[in-house]
């Protein structure tokens, strides 16, 4: 690398004040997003304070999806959002938790790396943490190396992060900022904007030993300037570094308001950094996509079938947060406003009648999952759209599922299913792929999938080949099943066609019918969700999109 292009290495940390979920990963993506508009190279990075290796075993109903990457790392949905908003690949070492970290120094200490030393929490943690930092930063040559840290400032959790932060600024005072996301309520019964909370938060940071640079104030509506003068007196902060950050309709608004605020011009202040010199708007691509998300008067309707909707009493869309976005980006690409509705497997199974409620949507999803739990439903949907021509995709176990129900019901093959849910069954036409059968056996779940993009081959003049334009295509994946290979000659014998294998012709990775059968019935046994971004919409949800519309005439 050339010397006058030798990376700043200058370091954003994003915490979180007052209560958890107003936006920090979104914040964290908007900020690394107006900052490369402005010609600089970034990278961002997500710190989960559990204890759990990676965000493979966690429940998706409490934390959300598990986002993967392309070198096949289990992750927060937050590096999903820096994928999107960035546009860039996001590595493994992008990626840590507290189980991480610690696993990193046991296992150093036992190959005796710190030479004998009594390793300790402080400073042997935060050190562990600032040198995965600092890697990530040198991985991606980044100018910018933004990194979040989950939960909120205050919880036990956090505060070795929190002493990594301190230590690095420390050692870096120049080259060191850190921003909260604060959240601003207004009582319904008071009607006025508290700053209270949000100074309490600060004063806690304080006594981490961090200081922070900027507030990012989240609240239902914009910071007046009484409130920003009163939040820089109390929490020692310039005024121009508290940012107003209402609701607003799209997340996708969210870098223009920063920018508008003026907070890239504002950080490279901060940091010292002068501005470059550009001869175009570096956002106007952004600007152009979220017209798309506002014009679109035309509606397309797409029913999702899932099971991880259900926390209590609420709806948690996370779970399914890379699909539903992938569908957005797809949809705003042919004109149409996307509206999703979501499904709750089990409800087809207790009420066979609810399958005609399918015939208001235009289209039908069934992403990937897990378990036995609202099978049966997803198959009794599957047989009904295949049966009346509603454009169907399913996703992972959504494929798995369409090639079970397509043994079912065209083959004959009674009881036909996946070793996942029934052993026993005579007709296992899923079945464990022979890598995974060792670790099923010693209980190895962690981290131990079929993960990570892997290259396919496509069929030339079926659905997939005619949505990618192209004959070698590489997807992300996550799996332990795949197609019994047994299976496939009768399967297709009977019409159903394995448009896309891997290059060895060993694994199933797209099944479809020909579009003179079916307007589109397609699975695909990756996750091709993690791949679309807003100024790049993925081909196999374009397609979904395109017949789905086609089927509203």
């Amino acid at each position: 690398m050339k010397k006058d292009n030798k990376p700043l290495n200058k370091y954003i940390f994003v915490v979180g004040g007052v209560m958890s979920s107003v936006g920090k990963g979104i914040a964290a993506a908007s900020v690394g997003k107006i900052l490369q508009a402005k010609g600089y190279r970034v990278t961002a990075l997500k710190i989960d304070p559990y204890i759990n290796v990676d965000a493979g075993t966690m429940n998706p109903t409490e934390h959300g999806e598990v986002f993967v990457t392309k070198d096949g790392d289990e992750t927060d949905q937050d590096i999903g959002n820096y994928e999107r908003f960035l546009d860039i690949d996001i590595t493994k070492i992008n990626y840590m938790t507290t189980g991480r970290v610690y696993l990193s120094v046991i296992e150093k200490e036992r190959s005796m790396y710190y030479k004998g030393k009594c390793v300790e929490v402080v400073p042997h943690v935060p050190f562990e943490i600032i040198d995965r930092i600092n890697t990530a930063a040198k991985n991606a040559q980044a100018d910018f190396t933004i990194v979040e840290i989950g939960g909120t400032v205050g919880e036990y959790q956090s505060m070795l992060f929190l002493e990594a932060v301190r230590m690095l600024k420390t050692k870096n005072p120049k080259d060191v900022i850190t921003m909260m996301v604060s959240y601003l309520p207004i009582p319904s019964k008071v009607g006025e904007m508290k700053t209270k909370p949000t100074q309490y938060a600060v004063r806690t940071l304080n006594s981490a030993g961090i200081f922070p640079n900027f507030l990012l104030c989240r609240a239902e509506r914009s910071l007046d300037e009484v409130r920003k003068e009163k939040l820089a007196l109390s929490c020692n902060i310039s005024v121009e570094n508290i940012i107003s950050a209402p609701d607003v309709d799209s997340i996708y608004d969210i870098p223009l308001n920063f920018e508008k605020e003026g907070l890239s011009s504002a950080i490279l202040k901060e940091l010292g950094v002068k501005e470059k010199k550009q001869n175009k708007d570096g956002l106007l691509e952004w600007k152009n996509f979220v017209k798309k998300t506002k014009s679109n008067t035309k509606q397309v309707k797409i029913a999702i079938i899932g099971k991880y909707f259900e926390t209590g009493d609420f709806v948690l869309a996370d779970s399914y947060l890379s699909v539903i976005e992938a569908l957005k980006y797809s949809a705003y690409a042919t004109g149409r406003h996307p509206v999703l509705t979501w499904m709750n497997a089990l409800d087809f199974e207790s009420n066979p009648k609810k399958l005609e409620d399918l015939k208001k949507y235009d289209g039908v999803l069934i992403p990937g999952g897990f378990g036995s739990r609202g099978i049966e439903g997803k198959l009794n949907v599957i047989e009904y759209v295949r049966k009346n021509k509603i454009p169907y995709f399913g996703i992972c176990y959504g494929m798995q599922l369409m090639v079970i129900e397509y043994a079912r019901n065209i083959l004959k093959l009674e009881g036909a299913n996946t070793r996942e849910i029934d052993p026993k069954s005579k007709h296992l036409v899923v079945d464990v792929m022979e890598s995974q059968k060792e670790n099923i056996e010693k209980g190895k779940y962690g981290g131990s999938m079929r993960l990570g993009a892997y290259d396919a081959k496509l069929k030339k003049g079926s659905i997939a080949y005619t949505a990618y334009g192209q004959e070698n295509i590489s997807e992300r994946h996550r799996h332990r099943y795949e197609v019994n290979n047994e299976y496939v000659e009768r399967l297709e014998n009977a019409g159903l066609i394995f448009s896309g294998k891997s290059p060895s012709g060993d694994l199933c990775e797209i099944a479809e019918l020909p579009k003179k059968e079916h307007p589109f019935f397609l699975g695909a046994q990756f996750h091709p969700e993690f791949l679309a971004r807003p100024l790049r919409p993925h081909p196999l949800f374009t397609s979904f999109i395109q017949a789905s519309i086609k089927n509203q005439k």
